[in-house]
């Protein structure tokens, strides 16, 4: 590695895990709005099915000893209880499992996968906004939108601060990175897989 890539990279592994997500994360946005989920309740209500799918796949994560063991707090983190009873509140039926979800990864490529899952959780403070204009709320249609306890950006802060203390060997890193890779790619099949099934005809 020269000077140059040393001086390039981030000294964070939360900032490394934000640089090599750039692309992907850039991609899905793009996917997000030319679905234009905020447009009418029968899109948003799509876009619900998709963050159900990813947050209900991520339920084992988040009760996962080991990992509680680092994030005292993680099992409360997981919105797939919102998210479902949103499904509910726009009358929408839970969707069925779409295969290739994420199972028994490395404890550091969960790492990742719950990077990308948290960190969502900031630009959810935008889309609870947009949320707002279809007449849904953090109790009603936008639970899963709406902002954790103690505060979106003290909540992250308290994650990254955790995630950056931690002693990984240079292979666990690269599985951190594969995982959160993978987060945001499941996540845009997900996204894909909700809107094509609601275009295709009963």
């Amino acid at each position: 590695m020269s000077t140059a890539d040393l001086a390039q990279r981030p000294a964070l592994r939360s900032q490394r895990l934000n640089q090599i997500t750039h692309e992907p994360h850039a991609r899905l946005d793009a996917l997000v709005k030319a679905n234009a989920p905020f447009e009418t309740l029968e899109n948003y209500a799509r876009f619900v099915v998709a963050q159900y799918s990813f947050q209900s796949e991520l339920v084992a994560l988040y009760n996962d000893p080991s990992l509680i063991g680092i994030f005292p707090d993680l099992a409360a983190r997981c919105r797939a209880v919102q998210a479902k009873a949103d499904l509910a509140d726009l009358n929408t039926d839970v969707p069925a499992p779409v295969a290739g979800a994420v199972s028994n990864p490395s404890r550091a490529e969960a790492l990742g996968w719950l990077f990308v899952s948290e960190g969502s959780k900031l630009g959810a403070a935008f889309l609870i906004k947009r949320a707002a204009g279809l007449g849904l709320s953090d109790s009603f249609g936008a639970r899963h939108l709406g902002e954790p306890q103690g505060g979106r950006a003290e909540g992250w802060k308290q994650f990254t601060r955790i995630l950056d203390g931690l002693q990984l060997s240079a292979e666990q890193e690269a599985e951190a990175d594969k995982g959160a890779l993978a987060a945001f790619n499941r996540f845009t099949v997900l996204l894909e897989n909700a809107y094509q099934t609601a275009a295709e005809p009963c």
